[in-house]
């Protein structure tokens, strides 16, 4: 039995391990002692600000931002131990007004490192620093956006549009007055696409430089950014000219300013696109010359680079005439049962356009007046809309709108 125990290779193994570990535990125990060193310029930390600023209160200033920390500790975990896991608190929240603190320094160690301690080496003069403590305020700025840098030859940016549109900047009063711009700067060069993205905020002074030595706090570090880049192309604005009235397309003069509006969008959008259509116009409301406000849609995909909303549309008719008439066949339809109306407008005139030849042939016999009452209700005189119908050729019409008026009375 032992011989075979002797030739068994796993017995060796075994063995050697046990070996091993006596032999790490004896250096460990022995020579893995406890070393002082000391790790330098740890940043301070501050808390409690929280409770200060809900005193409206702030940190002005600290009289230093890093400390030197002395920590012992065993040789073997010293590989563990840094300036990043090595903090000093100070903490604020005994502040209870705005002046000058002499207030405590607290290192503070890894929990899963095992040491004796920190403490402060002897050549730091003291284990406090100096706090000074301000009044909070608080301004709600706009959020620019900056492009620094280029777009591609052919490309132009749109607008660019920040989300959050404002930010709310805290800190002393001093402080706050130094901010005259929060801007999220989008560095690119040939930029040939749209950009979309968070973008870190940026302070600026009132000289346009960054401000990075301030305690000044932001409601939101960054801001998502959104920037339209394509093709730039300039279009024509339409309008549709509805016949009416005895008027057609070709007796109306047509003046749109602007005349014309430069888009930004993709290639493959603007190849097919020739023109903007704002909208139609009828022709038999167009009494001489008439200037109507219409609104300038574009598709969403698309960027208006010249930000004009609005067009003034002039429409004049000419080269035809008007002739007026008194209509006395006037009707009334639609009267709901439980009413009764009686006419109050027993004659109105009525204008026709059209060329002087067709307009002497027409007679106010040709014509009749029919408001529609089924949507009235309660009693009394009312004026409601009415509809002219001229029962003559199509090369002449009425224009303008109209209405009568009827006495609405319960049966």
């Amino acid at each position: 039995m032992m011989e075979r125990l002797k030739e068994s290779r796993w017995v060796y193994i075994l063995l050697s391990l046990l070996l091993a570990l006596v032999f790490w535990l004896y250096v460990r125990a022995t020579q893995d002692s406890m070393t002082d060193a000391t790790i330098y310029s740890v940043p301070v930390q501050v808390t409690g600000t929280r409770v200060l600023n809900e005193r409206g209160l702030t940190v002005a200033s600290l009289s230093r931002d890093t400390v030197n920390v002395r920590v012992n500790a065993p040789f073997s975990v010293w590989s563990n131990l840094n300036r990043n896991n090595v903090t000093v608190t100070v903490d604020v929240s005994t502040c209870t007004e705005a002046g000058t603190y002499e207030l405590t320094c607290t290192p503070r160690l890894p929990t899963n490192v095992d040491t004796n301690g920190a403490y402060f080496p002897s050549d730091q003069p003291t284990q406090t620093i100096t706090v000074v403590v301000d009044t909070l305020t608080t301004e709600t700025m706009n959020v620019e956006v900056r492009l620094e840098g280029s777009v591609a030859e052919g490309y132009q940016a749109g607008t660019p549009v920040a989300d959050p549109e404002t930010v709310t900047i805290s800190g002393t009063p001093e402080q706050v007055a130094r901010v005259r711009r929060v801007v999220a700067i989008l560095e690119a060069e040939d930029l040939d696409q749209s950009f979309a993205g968070s973008l870190p905020l940026v302070l600026l002074d009132e000289d346009g430089n960054e401000i990075t030595d301030s305690n000044v706090t932001l409601s939101d570090d960054t801001a998502y950014v959104t920037m339209t880049v394509g093709v730039v192309k300039t279009v024509n604005l339409t309008v549709n000219l509805t016949p009416g009235g005895g008027a057609t397309a070709d007796n109306a003069r047509v003046d749109i300013q602007p005349s014309t509006i430069t888009v930004v969008g993709t290639q493959e959008e603007l190849s097919g696109l020739t023109e903007i259509s704002l909208g139609s116009i009828d022709l038999a409301q167009i009494i001489g010359t008439e200037t109507v406000t219409m609104p300038i849609e574009l598709s969403p995909t698309l960027e208006n680079a010249d930000g004009v909303t609005e067009a003034q549309v002039t429409v004049t008719v000419e080269g035809l005439e008007t002739r007026s008439f008194d209509v006395t066949n006037i009707e009334v339809t639609g009267v709901p049962e439980a009413y009764q109306a009686d006419l109050v407008t027993t004659t109105r005139t009525v204008v026709v356009r059209g060329s002087a030849s067709v307009l002497d042939q027409i007679d106010a016999s040709q014509l009749r007046i029919v408001a529609d009452l089924s949507d009235v209700a309660g009693t009394g005189i009312r004026s409601v809309p009415a509809r002219v119908y001229l029962d003559a050729s199509s090369e002449v019409g009425v224009i303008g709108t109209y209405t009568i008026s009827v006495n609405i009375s319960e049966r």
